[in-house]
């Protein structure tokens, strides 16, 4: 699966990537101590959905769209606040069309004394994220490949803090490298959160990547998932999920209050689906 991510900007992936992304980071500024984000394949930082590759798919008309129609209960509004406030401060400052990516999204929770290390191989991409990231000493845009990033950037000085994998999945075998370079990171760095996005295309690549977390004694896993039951003459993406390791203690109890409601908003056809799933979670 190619996975280039301006023509997919604010669809129901992202919407469900970048509300637990600020679940995460809301927890971490729970804590005075400062964090480090690691974003291992930031992007462009902030998409345009008026522009041509977006506007080529629309899926964004299904994602972030379908969230501005109305709000959803007080107990899940009261949970999507910090994405709701930084889609908005983004839509203030860059037009009405703006999308924050994950970049943006950290910048805007982050407080003045924690950081992000943001990488993006592709060089027109990193030109943008370097602008958007601006001269704000707290973030470091580079441009390497997002493994190397890893490698180079775990354990941060601050010895916590998350790291953000979601690569494009351009390669056949991006599974077993997402699977390999997570595990040889979380070995030098066993108590950071972990937070890796998947596209759901074929369950036994999750399976394994799942036997293979296990077969490493890793625990306190949190396995988010939605279906939107996309039609298959539609094509495209119908699932995606994200595998959350050391996840923050409230985050599987606020899941299941803003899973169904994301499901039930996002659905696209008649058999939508969710899956809030502890694994091992006082391991």
């Amino acid at each position: 699966m190619n996975y280039r991510h301006g023509f997919h900007a604010g669809n129901f992936a992202d919407v469900l990537k970048h509300v637990v992304l600020m679940r995460i980071l809301a927890h971490l500024n729970g804590k005075a101590t400062p964090y480090r984000v690691v974003d291992t394949h930031a992007g462009a930082g902030r998409y345009d959905l008026g522009s041509e590759e977006a506007l080529r798919t629309h899926e964004w008309k299904d994602g972030v769209a379908r969230l501005d129609r109305s709000p959803l209960a007080p107990a899940v509004e009261a949970l999507l606040k910090p994405w709701r406030d930084a889609v908005g401060a983004a839509r203030s400052l860059y037009g009405a069309d703006a999308y924050p990516g994950s970049p943006w999204l950290c910048r805007q929770a982050m407080r003045p004394y924690d950081r992000l290390i943001a990488a993006e191989l592709h060089p027109q991409t990193y030109k943008r994220l370097v602008q958007i990231i601006g001269r704000d000493d707290r973030c470091k845009a580079l441009a390497i490949d997002g493994w190397n990033a890893l490698r180079a950037n775990v354990p941060p000085k601050e010895r916590r803090g998350l790291v953000l994998i979601d690569p494009p999945f351009e390669e056949k075998d991006e599974f077993e490298t997402l699977t390999a370079e997570f595990i040889a990171a979380h070995r030098k760095w066993p108590t950071g959160i972990y937070a890796l996005w998947y596209p759901l295309k074929e369950r036994r690549a999750i399976e394994r990547l799942l036997d293979s977390v296990a077969l490493a004694g890793i625990g306190r896993l949190l396995r988010l998932e939605i279906d939107v039951d996309r039609p298959e003459a539609a094509g495209g993406l119908s699932a995606t999920g994200m595998l959350v390791v050391n996840p923050p203690w409230l985050l599987a109890e606020e899941a299941r209050i803003l899973l169904p409601a994301l499901t039930e908003r996002l659905a696209q056809g008649p058999r939508p689906r969710y899956l809030c799933e502890p694994i091992r979670p006082d391991g």
